[in-house]
């Protein structure tokens, strides 16, 4: 997307916060990014935001949500238990021809698991990968567990309704033939949402959900324009030069149930650049926050 068009999209958004809004999109308006979705919602006034929230990104690690909000989901109605183990392997089928291939350990953000091919993994060590170190080859064992046509049909059910989950990491045949997950600003931000509620799975398993997504390892993003002491419970997703996400629910100390914010974008060239807005607009956010 051009620059000017998108400027022209983003100043058509509405939304409440005529000022942040204002500071959001001008400073959206620095990057070189084809395009950007912003989504952020008060959970307890319930007041919003939105700059360009439905348009549909390649979802990157985000889609991982999903599949633990799956899993969670599936332990609540006795379909499985987290210390059920999985054996771990490095063959997966592709989603265009059911034909095999393999993950790249260079092209993953952590390799710990690709040193235990053959022996088992607990479904809780996996999800605990797949979301704080963003394990692409967790991902796609927890993804053959649940299927993503199920993990896509329940996010659907929680108001992610237009978000994509169709296959795992790295089907280079699917990538090619245009059949990606992708996800929108707001998919993410109802699924934080309904995490944060207790109301994508159970009381306790959203509790486990927000544990784990508060030891996320990458903070270069939303977390870097937080004061100290706030928690945040977030998902990072990246493709380099290609996207880069933060998908967050933020708790600020000593005040209210707090908020969420996601801040995707697509054709950033340079990783600290993506990082540096989605740390800027989290900060434009918090302190707007703050102030209300």
């Amino acid at each position: 997307m051009a620059l000017l068009a998108l400027a022209l999209i983003l100043l058509q958004t509405q939304a409440p916060h005529t000022s942040l809004r204002a500071q959001v999109v001008a400073r959206i308006l620095q990057t070189t990014a084809r395009g950007v979705g912003v989504y952020y919602r008060d959970l307890t006034t319930g007041d919003s935001l939105t700059v360009g929230s439905d348009g549909r990104f390649h979802a990157a690690s985000t889609m991982k949500i999903p599949v633990m909000i799956q899993l969670f989901r599936d332990r609540d109605a006795g379909l499985l238990s987290l210390d059920d183990s999985i054996i771990v392997t490095n063959t997966f089928r592709s989603l265009v021809d059911s034909s095999p291939y393999q993950l790249d350990v260079t092209d993953d953000s952590d390799s710990s698991l690709y040193k235990r091919l053959g022996q088992r993994a607990s479904i809780r060590e996996l999800i605990e990968l797949m979301e704080t170190v963003s394990s692409n080859l967790a991902t796609n064992l927890l993804i053959a567990k649940v299927d993503a046509k199920r993990a896509n049909a329940t996010a659907h059910a929680l108001g992610a309704d237009s978000i994509l989950v169709l296959r795992g990491v790295e089907d280079g045949k699917a990538y090619r033939a245009g059949l990606n997950n992708t996800t929108t600003a707001r998919d993410l931000g109802m699924l934080l949402a309904a995490i944060a509620n207790g109301t994508a799975a159970s009381a306790g398993s959203c509790r486990d959900m927000l544990a784990i997504l508060g030891r996320q390892h990458f903070n270069e993003g939303i977390p870097a324009g937080l004061p100290a002491g706030t928690r945040i419970y977030h998902k990072t997703g990246w493709i380099g030069q290609v996207v880069y996400h933060d998908a967050a629910f933020v708790q600020p100390q000593g005040g209210g149930r707090g908020y969420v914010l996601v801040v995707l974008t697509g054709g950033i060239q340079k990783d600290d650049d993506a990082h540096a807005l989605a740390r800027d607009v989290s900060k434009l956010v918090f302190d707007a926050w703050r102030k209300r």
